[in-house]
């Protein structure tokens, strides 16, 4: 088994156990928190008039769900995502409201995708986790006609993030065994340096590649923070596994760490994107 399977087999072990049932979980939340980003993707989906979109890496289903809501009766929109349970929770909110978008379980990277059958292809935070990112790009590209369209947003670097690793940082002293976060490797800041994206798009062969800086200020209710960092990212992985004692002192240290972010009942952030769009 070389290197680049085993990392693909850790990826979907994550996401098909404790950060996919987190999500699950969370769902009502970071539908919430990251509304603003759905809202840019299905705008730039109505402005290019999109009758085919693939959402990659759609989670639980949010922006999936709002593309086909929001464009023309007729248009298809079919979400993809490697997690199960993400996807179980995007089909059932999918038939709960009758909505025609379809979810796929599947690696975007690999997928059979119809040849040419798509015209836009839309990712929110879900493009930075391929191991190899410029076959799975090029791969992408195939699934679109010519003219397609990828828009994507992706997280810009750690160091412009500082709320995505409050927790970590805080809690490392109390979870020694906490994964540490490796520059370049597949996972939330993958995509940080814009060069690097930039030439992924180009190797892979888009046209017409556009990057820049897109920064949206988010909240959620202070009641839910606790929620927010006891489910999700290292730290909620490792509370899963953690005792009692040690899950409450973790608590006690996240709560002063977030405290600067807190403000009349809200935590407020920014966070700091790339918004990335080119032409197949």
């Amino acid at each position: 088994m070389d290197a680049s399977t085993t990392h693909g087999d850790a990826q979907s072990a994550l996401w098909n156990g404790p950060a996919g049932d987190a999500w699950v979980q969370a769902q009502p939340l970071l539908d919430a928190l990251f509304a603003p980003f759905s809202e840019r993707l299905v705008e730039g989906a109505r402005t290019r008039s999109a009758r085919s979109v693939i959402d990659v890496g759609c989670g639980t289903g949010a922006t999936t769900l709002a593309l086909a809501e929001a464009l023309d009766s007729g248009a298809h929109c079919v979400g993809v995502d490697v997690s199960a349970p993400m996807i179980a929770a995007a089909r059932a909110r999918a038939l709960a409201s009758a909505s025609a978008a379809c979810f796929v379980c599947a690696d975007a990277a690999r997928h059979d995708f119809a040849p040419g059958a798509a015209d836009l292809i839309v990712s929110r935070f879900g493009v930075m986790f391929f191991e190899r990112p410029v076959d799975a790009f090029a791969h992408l590209r195939a699934a679109l006609r010519s003219g397609g369209a990828l828009h994507a947003i992706a997280w810009r670097g750690g160091d412009e993030n500082a709320f995505m690793t409050t927790a970590e940082r805080a809690a490392k002293p109390l979870l020694p065994d906490l994964p540490a976060r490796r520059p370049g490797a597949p996972g939330q800041f993958a995509f940080a340096d814009r060069t690097f994206v930039r030439e992924v798009l180009a190797r892979s062969g888009w046209q017409d590649v556009d990057i820049h800086p897109l920064d949206i200020e988010c909240a959620l209710p202070a009641v839910k923070l606790e929620r927010y960092f006891t489910l999700l990212g290292p730290v909620g992985v490792a509370l899963q596994q953690a005792d009692a004692d040690t899950r409450a002192r973790v608590i006690d240290v996240l709560h002063e760490a977030f405290r600067p972010y807190k403000d009349d009942g809200m935590v407020r952030f920014t966070a700091a994107c790339w918004e990335i769009s080119a032409r197949a």
